[in-house]
């Protein structure tokens, strides 16, 4: 079927007479026609069906095919985001299966790399519409760039016992992660009608984008869909528990599905099936930390604690190049006061509460650089490092590793000069939406954008970021631990604060012993 339209496609668009019957903003893909624009040399194409509207029945299902249509689908406009909280630019709607795909190709023969794109918001929010996430400035580097909806909150991870009878697997809660899955699928189908190799993909995401990134790496449902990864602030390398942090967000399937039968109470209602009827607004999660808001570690999607997947060589081993940014704890406060830091710290790390605290010292201050540090470091610094390490080790591909910290907004005399890059600030960088009238960004904020978007595509392009109009790049191994930081300039150096590092790591290591499970629960 995939070969059919294709050269359905071939023949219409660019036919043996050399007469085009369909103008170059049209597309066949296997459900019929599609109208996008053009925009300044690219061709848009905003708000294509990749599954049916998972509505109604569909509520808590796995993502089925999309149906075929008549005549040519309008695709110009975004489509809503998914049910969430707030209000999304696009609007939103439980009817959100939807992809966007910009293609620099005039014909479906170029075979160019294909990024797809897969949007943070802790699983809870986030959108394909969200003007940083516009994919025009990286396609115009020679790449077709794809970003594709999936569920959040409540509506995309819900386990319940009832919901894992109905599936056909015996599992329940992954089911965003199964629309990216299906996105993938639909761009493995499809994508060549854009001027894309279905051979070259990668994908890309940062925060909870970056998390699933990890997971579908690890996933054997994925196998073959993509050909490398670039994880921003994700990985997704702590062991299960029953109370979440940070870095230890995943549970058991057995623990969701007693979270959702709690969820389903508080509605006052006992089965699944009412839980259907309910209107999707009163569904949706309004903060961060509702249960049935986060992948599981179902044994199908997830089929294991991820650590111990990669200890014993069971991944997607393709290319891939992960980091996290320089102060990623200055958006998860983790004490206002140093005596609250500290309490935090013996009720999430008990035994090592005094090694964590030598590791990471608590001054007088509030916003102590070392309690930010922990936190960055527990969530997104240690299962970065860990990915790396243990693919190293058990993998052939290369890995990529990377720090980005770009700050030049504070001067080495201002009060705020310890104050390094939060959390999501590199999403404008790598989609290269620096903009230089804004008084806020420099030349450096723009020679590192440029920078960003040459590695990512480069490596979209090579499986690996080099070429030689950028710095030398190293691979990441353990006998060659060399990272890249990024901002102002490229430059390579040290893994940060990596002793640190490896007390965490001890604790991590310690929390999969019997002991350390028994403690967690």
């Amino acid at each position: 079927m995939k070969a059919f339209f294709i050269l359905i496609s071939l023949a219409v668009m660019f036919n043996v007479t050399g007469c085009s019957t369909l103008p170059p903003e049209q597309v066949i893909v296997e459900q019929g026609i599609v109208q996008g624009s053009l925009e300044d040399g690219l061709r848009v194409f905003k708000g294509i069906p990749f599954a049916k509207p998972p509505v109604g029945e569909l509520r808590w299902k796995s993502p089925q095919p999309p149906v075929k249509w008549e005549g040519v689908k309008q695709t110009t406009e975004y489509a809503p985001a998914p049910m969430q909280g707030g209000n999304p630019a696009s609007g939103k709607s439980e009817d959100c299966l939807y992809l966007n795909v910009w293609t620099p190709a005039k014909s479906p023969n170029e075979k160019l790399p294909v990024m797809v794109w897969i949007y943070g918001g802790g699983f809870s929010f986030g959108s394909t519409s969200d003007p940083v996430h516009n994919g025009e400035n990286l396609a115009r580097k020679g790449v077709v760039l794809v970003s594709v909806a999936y569920r959040v909150g409540q509506i995309g991870f819900l386990a319940h016992p009832e919901l894992s009878a109905e599936s056909a697997n015996g599992v329940s809660g992954n089911y965003g992660l199964l629309d990216m899955i299906a996105g993938l699928e639909w761009v493995k189908n499809n994508i060549t009608a854009f001027g894309g190799d279905p051979d070259k993909v990668t994908i890309f995401g940062e925060s909870a984008g970056g998390i699933a990134v990890s997971m579908l790496c690890a996933s054997p449902l994925t196998k073959g869909l993509f050909h490398g990864a670039i994880s921003q602030s994700g990985g997704s390398f702590g062991p299960t528990r029953a109370t979440t942090y940070p870095g230890e967000n995943m549970k058991t399937l057995a623990q969701a599905e007693q979270d959702g039968v709690e969820y389903v109470k508080k509605f006052g209602l006992t089965s699944i099936d009412e839980l259907r009827k309910l209107e999707s607004e009163k569904l949706i999660p309004q903060g961060w930390t509702m249960p049935g808001s986060w992948p599981v570690v179902d044994g199908y999607v997830i089929p294991d604690d991820q650590y111990k997947m990669y200890e014993a060589g069971n991944y997607n081993d393709i290319p891939v190049l992960i980091g996290y940014n320089s102060d990623e704890g200055l958006s998860f406060p983790a004490g206002r006061t140093p005596n609250e830091f500290i309490n935090n710290v013996k009720k999430r790390f008990g035994p090592f509460t005094d090694q964590l605290l030598n590791a990471y010292p608590v001054g007088d201050s509030a916003v102590n650089r070392s309690a930010r540090n922990l936190m960055r470091d527990a969530a997104f610094g240690w299962p970065t490092w860990s990915w790396a390490r243990l693919q190293s080790q058990t993998g052939t591909s290369k890995v990529f590793l990377y720090c980005f910290d770009q700050h030049p907004q504070w001067s080495a005399d201002s009060p705020q000069a310890d104050i390094g890059t939060p959390h999501g600030v590199d999403v404008p960088y790598v989609f290269m939406h620096i903009n230089p009238e804004n008084p806020q960004n420099n030349e450096s904020d723009l020679t590192i954008s440029e920078t960003m978007g040459t590695y990512w595509t480069n490596f979209a392009r090579f499986g690996h970021p080099n070429s030689n109009d950028v710095p030398e790049w190293p691979a990441f191994s353990t006998e060659n631990p060399i990272i890249m930081y990024l901002g102002p300039t490229a430059r390579t150096g040290s893994v940060p604060d990596e002793a640190s590092l490896k007390v965490l790591d001890s604790y991590f290591e310690w929390r999969r012993t019997p002991e350390g499970k028994e403690w967690a629960k």
